[in-house]
């Protein structure tokens, strides 16, 4: 028996997981059935998406501004569709500072240094300074440390405490980089006013995220950051200096042994 050829269904499979496909969308997946090619329209449409009022950067910069605490709560616990990405919010925020530094051509740097010197540790600092956001991930590792010590209580746990520093530390970076603008425009050294607002407006947010009523937690997480902060420059200035001393441990081993 002949079926009619317009009567056969054809069946395409998802590019993405492979499962069959019924209409524009993979019903198991999400994933489109054709994807859209790269163009001028694909760029603009990402950079919309980022910059989006709802889900996007000024949305999340506004509620870390008004309600710090209450916002990073609810995308911990609750919605994490309303705020940015916390990850990339700090990468964004950090790049966004680093793009106003160079522009304006601020050298004293995120952590108050200026490095003339040569070697491994030299390096380091100069890695610090040109990648932020990397940096900043990495001292918030430190930092959660000391938060989760000092506020085991609060119910949570190491990694919601890292998004947490994220959101955070991605906004003091949006602090300085406001004071780097007027730095540049003005040419006055505000650096140290800068470096202060950041952790004080850091200090706060965190504290209105455990327990805003209370004044000493405030001191807790002023405590909790500055201990963070310190591990993180001694470790880099320590891994730096061992770097440095194996070619001369080295040297010195061959000369006692030859």
């Amino acid at each position: 028996m002949m079926m009619n050829p317009d009567l056969v269904m054809t069946t395409t499979n998802c590019l993405n997981c492979k499962k069959p496909v019924d209409g524009n969308f993979c019903c198991n997946c999400g994933q489109p059935l054709k994807t859209k090619r790269v163009d001028k329209h694909y760029i603009l449409h990402e950079i919309q998406h980022i910059l989006h009022f709802e889900k996007g950067i000024l949305y999340t910069v506004k509620e870390l501004l008004i309600r710090p605490g209450q916002s990073i709560k609810e995308f911990i616990t609750a919605n994490r569709s309303r705020l940015v990405k916390p990850i990339i919010f700090i990468i964004v925020c950090s790049l966004i500072y680093s793009m106003i530094d160079h522009f304006f051509h601020i050298e004293e740097g995120y952590v108050g240094h200026q490095y003339t010197q040569k070697g491994a540790t030299a390096y380091i600092s100069h890695w610090i300074q040109n990648h932020y956001g990397y940096a900043n991930i990495i001292m918030g590792l430190f930092i959660a440390f000391w938060l989760k010590l000092f506020f085991g209580k609060s119910g949570y746990n190491f990694f919601e405490i890292l998004i947490l520093l994220c959101f955070v530390m991605g906004m003091g970076m949006l602090v300085s980089s406001v004071f780097a603008v007027f730095e540049g425009l003005t040419k006055l050294k505000v650096k140290a006013i800068s470096d202060l607002t950041s952790v004080l407006y850091c200090v706060w947010a965190i504290g209105r995220f455990f327990d805003q009523k209370k004044v000493k937690s405030y001191l807790k997480v002023l405590l909790c950051y500055l201990l963070g902060m310190s591990v993180f420059i001694i470790l880099a200035k320590l891994l730096g200096f061992i770097i440095d001393s194996v070619p001369a441990y080295i040297g010195l081993i061959n000369y006692i042994t030859f």
